[in-house]
């Protein structure tokens, strides 16, 4: 049993937790979006602008599926465009100024649709909305993987989940203050409010330094190194650290030899390929869950399922899924690796589905069916916050070369997004009364996913946990299969050591071991 050493607590690395933390506040932005706009379609003041009035309808109003899938589906669109961009975005102008462009795009956004009464405008500020969360969602995970130290990379990453389902809380809260307003500040207020979070990374990217990887690759060594000390704060001058410092520099010195330029169809090459569909596979599997069909229609099904306090119960819903992404980054930490986490939670959340759509099947009008609903959606969203979700983005920006990550993710992210709007598109015409009328037997199609999801994870997904991004480059590169990465001895930590002189017999053994059998 290794003895933790001072380098392995959140509190010795608190200066990169706070940066990691400002940046990663960027992922709020689509939470509070994505569950503040997919409850206007449930609220009255909303649908006097955009919908009409249907007497049939619980809710007195109704809203045309065009409509209803442009508001949801233009968003992802536009994320889907800029993330696609990111890549070459990155390349010249680095990750801060990415999110910087984020933070005015979303500003003029928010100003379109705030406001306007036309569809057309309502439309165009979505799309552009959803530019500026491709941005905020890419850059901001990219940079938190290449700033935090290996040990600690999973929950730092993380905290991806962490902020999308703050800014659901705070989204649903918001909406439900406003849903019985029957003017059109019931929708103002929440999209004022969407210029928090780029106000917050306005001024706070003023005191976070570029990514010390990103400026190894553009040659700048001296500022990458400023970066780093600034990052490691009262860590730097240990061991430890300088560890990973030369690791660093050794690893970008392989890359650039073995290619000297780097272009986007690099992802499609040799071991990189393998790279790149395992991280879209990762990345796939979000959707695959069923994630974005409630995130963008809880509100909305529970209401046409005759549930009476829909927007009551999405934020329980929210609330149970944010205590998840809690448990799920103690567990990534200190119980399970990346492998297990993931099919645990794709186990749990194809049941989830598939108790929904068998309790739908048996009576979908019963008071008990819509309270074997409420428990199972709140339930689903617990096992995918803390285990696939919370995973997904530590794992998809893990598994892609030093290199190419903004490229890869970038793209990965976009697939993501075309996934999503593709959700976003059909899920009306599943649901809605006046189509299909599936109603909660829509998620039958959602636990077959789930549990396919299952088997990718069993079969293709290596185990991360514990290594360096140099040494991932140096395991992929030596074509290591899934199951024997945890096997595998890098020489590039060797070499490091030996540029910093730590050879493993003038270092205590905790202090060598700590990172594998400690680390996130």
């Amino acid at each position: 049993m290794a003895i933790v050493n001072k380098e392995s607590t959140l509190w010795a690395n608190r200066r990169c937790l706070i940066i990691c933390c400002v940046v990663s506040i960027s992922n709020m932005q689509y939470g509070f979006d994505t569950a503040a706009v997919g409850a206007f379609q449930a609220m009255p003041g909303f649908l006097k602008v955009f919908g009409y009035p249907d007497p049939k309808n619980p809710i007195g109003y109704g809203i045309d599926s065009t409509v209803q899938q442009l508001i949801a589906s233009l968003l992802t669109l536009g994320s889907f465009m800029s993330a696609l961009l990111a890549g070459s975005f990155a390349a010249y102008f680095g990750r801060r100024h990415g999110i910087w462009c984020a933070c005015v795009l979303n500003a003029v956004a928010c100003a379109i649709q705030i406001g306007t009464d036309s569809t057309g405008a309502l439309y165009f500020g979505r799309l552009l909305l959803g530019i500026a969360n491709g941005f905020l969602v890419t850059f901001s995970n990219v940079y938190t993987s290449e700033a935090s130290p290996a040990h600690l990379r999973g929950i730092i990453v993380a905290l991806f989940a962490y902020w999308v389902n703050i800014g659901s809380i705070f989204g649903a809260l918001v909406v439900n203050y406003t849903k019985n307003r029957l003017d059109k500040n019931s929708y103002r207020i929440p999209l004022a409010c969407l210029y928090i979070v780029p106000t917050i990374l306005t001024i706070g990217l003023f005191f976070v330094p570029e990514s010390p990887r990103w400026l190894l690759h553009k040659g700048r060594q001296e500022e990458a190194r400023r970066s780093f000390e600034r990052l490691r704060g009262s860590n730097l001058g240990s061991k430890e650290t300088e560890l990973e410092w030369s690791e660093m520099i050794r690893g970008v010195e392989d890359e650039q030899r073995n290619a000297n330029a780097v272009s986007w169809m690099d992802m499609f090459k040799g071991h990189d390929l393998r790279r790149t569909l395992l991280c879209y596979g990762m990345i796939a599997c979000q959707t695959a869950s069923g994630v974005w069909f409630l995130i963008a229609y809880t509100t909305y099904f529970f209401r046409i399922a005759g549930i009476t306090k829909a927007f009551e119960y999405s934020i329980l819903k929210t609330c149970i899924g944010f205590i998840g992404v809690n448990i799920g980054m103690y567990a990534m930490r200190n119980l399970v690796g990346r492998r297990a986490i993931l099919m645990i939670g794709a186990t749990a959340c194809g049941f989830c589905m598939l108790a929904s759509a068998i309790a739908a099947t048996v009576n979908r009008t019963s008071e008990d069916t819509g309270k074997t609903l409420v428990a199972f959606m709140a339930l689903f969203m617990f096992f995918y916050n803390g285990c696939v979700g919370g995973a997904s983005y530590p794992v998809a920006t893990e598994l892609v070369s030093s290199r190419l990550r903004a490229w890869t993710v970038g793209t990965a992210t976009s697939l993501g997004y075309v996934l999503a709007w593709l959700t976003g598109f059909c899920t009306p015409y599943f649901i809605n009364p006046q189509d299909l009328n599936w109603g909660a037997k829509y998620c039958y199609i959602w636990a077959a996913s789930n549990f396919l999801c299952v088997i990718f994870f069993y079969l293709f997904m290596p185990e991360m946990k514990g290594r360096s991004l140099e040494e991932l480059d140096e395991i992929f590169e030596a074509g290591m299969p899934a199951r024997k990465f945890t096997q595998y001895e890098c020489r590039i930590l060797e070499d490091a050591k030996q540029d910093v002189g730590m050879h493993e017999k003038a270092v205590p053994e905790a202090t060598v071991t700590e990172r594998v059998e400690k680390g996130v």
